[in-house]
């Protein structure tokens, strides 16, 4: 399990015989294990108190309490931005989320309640000294602790996720993993890190690590090429195949890429992939409430600390929808477009920010009883707030 380091290789990584595997360097490993350390707070609604937790005693305890049950862990991953983070900390993508994967079987709903109520057990014993647990049932922990339960079991994905609440929006994800078709959106996430080298060595290893000391750390890209997902990280460029296998297309995650300087690897084919991920995500998504429900929680947990960036966000998504929609009927497509316009001045509202004219013009209907006579005011061409075929002539600039 342990190794002497090898010198790492260009960009911070050595290539394993497969070239969507890789040894992660001294510097990654050390960002991996600090990721690991950092107590991260599951916060409780109502009178439940705040748990800080390690991500690696997480793993620790999920893990033995299955093996424990009987269900066997192949082994666990860290996966999405966390995973990025670690490989280049100035990607431009920051984290968010810890999301972990463990790698089980689950042939039956058996086993997909045993691994929730392995988890609700978890959490009673994560609760401080002094609380009274016996009359704490695992409906109550779910409701105080689970800020989102999903179960999918078709003939291509069976999964769960368990994600735990955080109120920055820093949530830990629990997934539990038997097949899972498509693992990514986009190459800059698409990185796994294969954590038991480094967990068995903080439980067996009575040195702590160094440059020259610390475990073998692999980490994969479910893209395909890792020095190509590499690559694409490093100088920010947004790449994918198929986008109409993702759930929604990819379509919110494709313009928050935009939105943090990076740019596409072909504008030639990401037109073509932007119709698809514009197809896809109204497939999933067809019903404007449900679109309204996904672009509020999308707004909500993905830019945290970022709110500044939410109307630019809502401006690209617009453009993006604009540009590519092919499959909505005409009035479908307006009502989208008129949604994230709404969401867009909302967004500017709840900041209080009166953008400069060059991004945003504010206009104002003269009342009814107000004449041209008694009323001095003038008509010019100005650029309206979203594009738009409709004329207003007797609408005013504010400036």
């Amino acid at each position: 399990m342990l190794a002497a380091a090898a010198g790492p290789a260009p960009g911070g990584a050595e290539l394993l015989g497969g070239a969507r595997f890789s040894v992660l360097s001294w510097e990654q490993v050390r960002r991996l294990d600090q990721i690991l350390g950092e107590a991260v707070p599951i916060h409780g609604r109502g009178n439940f108190p705040t748990l800080s937790v390690r991500p690696r005693t997480i793993v620790q305890v999920v893990r033995s309490r299955l093996e424990k049950k009987g269900i066997a862990v192949h082994n666990v991953r860290l996966n999405g931005s966390a995973a990025s983070h670690v490989l280049h900390q100035d990607s431009g993508l920051g984290y968010k989320d810890l999301d972990l994967i463990f790698g089980v079987d689950l042939k039956t709903e058996d086993i997909f309640q045993l691994v929730k109520d392995v988890v609700m057990d978890c959490l009673l014993d994560f609760l401080p000294e002094g609380v009274n647990k016996d009359k704490i049932t695992p409906m109550t922990l779910k409701e105080a602790y689970v800020q989102k339960l999903v179960k999918v079991c078709n003939e291509s994905d069976r999964w769960s996720l368990i994600s735990l609440s955080n109120n920055s929006g820093k949530n830990v994800e629990l997934k539990f993993v038997d097949s899972l078709r498509r693992q990514f959106e986009f190459s800059v996430d698409s990185f796994q890190i294969i954590l038991d080298s480094l967990l068995l060595f903080g439980e067996c290893s009575e040195n702590p690590m160094a440059e020259n000391f610390h475990p073998t750390v692999t980490g994969e890209s479910m893209y395909g090429d890792f020095e190509e997902a590499m690559d694409h990280l490093r100088n920010r460029v947004i790449a994918t195949r198929n986008p109409e296998e993702i759930r929604g297309g990819g379509l919110l995650k494709y313009c928050n890429l935009l939105v943090r300087g990076f740019k596409p690897k072909s504008e030639v084919d990401m037109k073509a992939l932007q119709r698809y991920m514009c197809s896809r995500f109204f497939i999933d998504f067809s019903d404007i409430s449900e679109q309204q429900r996904k672009l509020e929680c999308y707004l909500q947990s993905h830019f945290v600390g970022m709110e500044s960036k939410r109307y630019d966000y809502l401006m690209t998504l617009h453009r993006v929808v604009n540009e590519s929609t092919v499959c909505l009927m005409g009035h479908e497509r307006r009502q989208t477009l008129n949604l994230i316009a709404m969401l867009a001045v909302r967004v500017l509202a709840e900041q209080n920010i009166i953008p400069t004219v060059t991004n945003v013009t504010c206009y104002y209907q003269p009342a009814p009883y107000v004449s041209e006579i008694n009323f001095n005011y003038y008509v010019t061409h100005v650029q309206p707030f979203l594009p738009c075929n409709q004329s207003y002539p007797t609408w005013l600039p504010c400036n």
